[in-house]
């Protein structure tokens, strides 16, 4: 077991290190073939570069703007949903399940004309909302899938207490269910946060604006005509996956609990 695990970490690990090394290495360096190899002298002025030609501070703002708006608005939508779906009895109450379960299914790419001609007609085509709404519609559904899940296992009897007290509806989601489905939200929160934080597709096809593009963009800035600066796309890349890597490592035991959580009743 220590040693499949120990292979497992190598593989995982290892493309991310090699990356660190190729972002300090020159454009010499990485064209001779030499994959494997160290620098001889680190390269510390590609990070430079990267902050500077790749307009890094603009794009990770950007980016940190649609992300966190697609979290809060994953996180009120499905957190209702859920509750409608889980504490509630009512004749409609699965086939809306179903109906966001069969939404995991249909693949981004299979929605972009449609979505370009919905967004120009409503005029909001090359703004960041054109990228946050249908983020918020893909990542809603495995939020549902797990916060459901989470909310069924609540014993009825909390509820019941809160009722015989005097609580409304409103009061029972707002005092009861949220502070209890904590954990399951913190890992709707990290899962949108990941798959959200570097998306191009959507980005690519509905963005045009240069002060709006978010970081994925920023590879382009050291790509020209005749030339690619190498060395400079790999720091891009190790500072734009840099935010995801330190959320992830502290918050990767939240995503296990959280999801462990949903999984009781699901």
């Amino acid at each position: 077991m220590w040693i499949l695990l120990s292979a497992l970490i190598v593989t995982q690990l290892y493309p991310l290190l090699w990356l660190a090394i190729y972002s300090l290495k020159t454009n010499e360096e990485i064209l001779s073939g030499q994959f494997f190899a160290l620098p001889h002298a680190l390269q510390w002025g590609n990070y430079s570069a990267a902050m500077e030609s790749g307009n890094y501070v603009k794009y990770l703002l950007n980016s940190l703007k649609v992300t966190l708006i697609t979290m809060v608005g994953v996180l009120f939508l499905s957190s209702l949903v859920s509750f409608a779906i889980s504490r509630f009895k009512w004749k409609y109450g699965q086939a809306v399940m179903v109906l966001f379960l069969i939404g995991m299914m249909i693949p981004m790419q299979a929605t972009l004309l449609p979505l370009m001609i919905i967004f120009k007609n409503m005029h909001i085509l090359n703004t960041h909302w054109s990228l946050i709404l249908p983020y918020i519609a893909f990542q809603t559904p495995i939020a549902v899938f797990i916060l459901s899940g989470f909310m069924k296992s609540i014993p009825n009897e909390i509820e019941e207490s809160a009722i015989v007290d005097g609580a409304g509806v409103f009061r029972i989601f707002w005092n009861i269910i949220l502070p209890v489905s904590v954990p399951p939200m913190m890992t709707v929160c990290i899962l949108t946060f990941i798959n959200i934080w570097n998306e191009y597709i959507l980005a690519a096809t509905f963005i045009s604006s240069e002060r709006l593009k978010t970081l994925p963009f920023g590879v382009y800035s050291f790509v020209s005509q005749y030339s690619v600066n190498y060395g400079a796309i790999g720091a891009f890349l190790v500072l734009g996956a840099l935010p995801v890597i330190i959320i992830y490592f502290l918050l990767a035991d939240k995503i296990t609990k959280g999801m462990v959580a949903g999984a009781v009743k699901g």
